[in-house]
């Protein structure tokens, strides 16, 4: 999901860097006025859990693998607007400390998943979230959230002038679909658990239980390390598509189990530390 540097044209990214940073700017003022502060132990850690999910990859396709995106997770669990700034730390960290995703990109991939992804996914639990339609909704947003960051993408590589032929694009929307399924699926699975082991957490404001906090520290650190054995090797749907189109010429590879295990963990330290300070900074 994340755009490499390369494959978009010079004006469209830096028109999307331009665009990034003041929706960025005005989203953080607007996490720290209204936070809930009885949520606030809650922010790293789900982070951190966000951020070891991102770095699974899973089959979604002969040779191409998805990976979760999480911006409606995120959205459900801290609100919108924390929910843009703690998914545009992580990318911001993934490509200036461990080459995820472009730097020069960073721009369009922040617009795509932590601004309109986040927002998207967040919809229908906004409208729905409260009655009987909760578990759909909450499904509808996960797949809504990675669906929107990948027809972003994919609009982006085609103003870019990257040649897409009718079937590469049908394939490429169906193995997003498929993904989306998936993002749907497993973001009501882990709210519903969540819920399960606080009851009320997220549709009430209320201090976080320590046992709350953590399950999902060691569901993350997990993830990281045990869950990276189990990673899918195979390039995901832009990597892939970049390939085939021919605005790459290799794809990237998984390194090494340690040395993703590694990374992995930390990442989830960096991503604790960035999210606290966001904290802070409100207070301040």
């Amino acid at each position: 999901m994340h755009i490499p540097d390369g494959f978009l044209a010079t004006p469209v990214w830096a028109a999307l860097d331009v665009a990034a940073a003041p929706a960025v700017g005005l989203i953080v003022r607007r996490a720290q006025r209204g936070f809930d502060e009885a949520k606030a132990p809650l922010l790293g850690v789900i982070g951190a859990f966000v951020f070891a999910a991102q770095m699974i990859n899973f089959p979604v396709g002969v040779g191409t693998s998805g990976h979760l995106v999480r911006g409606a997770l995120l959205a459900c669990t801290l609100g919108p607007a924390a929910a843009s700034v703690v998914m545009a730390a992580i990318l911001a960290i993934q490509a200036l400390v461990f080459q995820d995703g472009g730097i020069l990109a960073l721009g369009a991939n922040a617009i795509n998943m932590a601004v309109m992804g986040v927002f998207a996914g967040y919809l229908p639990f906004h409208l729905w979230g409260n009655g009987k339609w909760r578990r759909p909704a909450i499904f509808a947003g996960g797949a809504i959230s990675l669906m929107m960051s990948a027809v972003l993408a994919l609009a982006e590589l085609l103003i870019s002038g990257v040649k897409m032929p009718g079937s590469l694009l049908r394939v490429s929307l169906g193995l997003f679909v498929v993904s989306a399924m998936l993002e749907g699926a497993i973001t009501l699975a882990v709210i519903e658990a969540l819920e399960k082991i606080q009851p009320g957490l997220v549709r009430q404001p209320r201090a976080v239980r320590a046992w709350t906090l953590g399950a999902v520290g060691l569901a993350a650190v997990l993830l990281a390390t045990v869950g990276a054995l189990f990673a899918a090797t195979t390039p995901d749907g832009i990597q892939k598509l970049g390939v085939q189109t021919g605005i790459a010429s290799r794809v990237w590879t998984q390194p090494g189990w340690l040395a993703q295990a590694g990374a992995g963990l930390a990442g989830l330290g960096l991503i604790y530390v960035v999210c606290v300070l966001m904290v802070r900074g409100r207070r301040q």
